[in-house]
């Protein structure tokens, strides 16, 4: 297997550009700030997901498909290794290195998952996915201020964000309890 997504990686043209810089997100991200019908808004968030998950070549898409069905299946290993080829590949390409991320987070390896949620948001400082993982990062490692404003940032993207609004007030709670 891993010959053969060394093989795929290498059709793929390091020219091409990624997904982050698709023009459409900006009219999206204006529905989160602006709308106020809870389907337009999630229709918007699906929206933007999927074009984060665009690739100009679909070998990279099909990778990602790939390491994504890894992970969700426990194959942390070979998830690993198909998101590192993809962003040895295309070091640009935001959603990959937010994919390698989330997977550092699920074996509870933060400062790996830290450092990709960073590369994320360099690339693609609105990634509200990057950002709600930021904070469950901070959470894990008992850094609650960071964590609260985290979450403070992600309403400020996704000011309808049940997921956010819920994550805020329970740190807003241990903070204010000292709990976690």
């Amino acid at each position: 297997m891993r010959r053969a997504l060394l093989f795929i990686a290498c059709l793929c043209s390091a020219s091409l550009m990624a997904d982050q810089s698709d023009t459409r997100l900006n009219e999206l991200f204006d529905v989160l700030q602006h709308d106020t019908d809870t389907l337009a808004i999630r229709r918007a968030e699906n929206r933007i997901w999927e074009i984060w998950l665009q690739h100009p070549d679909a070998d990279v898409e099909r990778l990602m498909s790939l390491g994504t069905q890894r992970m969700n299946q426990q194959r942390y290993n070979d998830a690993l290794l198909i998101f590192s080829q993809i962003i040895e590949r295309f070091p640009e390409y935001a959603e990959a290195w937010n994919k390698r991320a989330t997977l550092y987070y699920l074996v509870g390896n933060y400062d790996a998952s830290l450092a990709d949620i960073e590369k994320t948001l360099a690339l693609e400082p609105r990634h509200f996915g990057a950002i709600s993982g930021l904070g469950m990062v901070y959470i894990q490692r008992h850094e609650l201020a960071k964590a609260k404003q985290a979450f403070e940032d992600l309403l400020e993207i996704n000011p309808h964000s049940p997921n956010a609004q819920q994550n805020l007030d329970i740190v807003n709670e241990s903070l204010q309890f000292d709990i976690i």
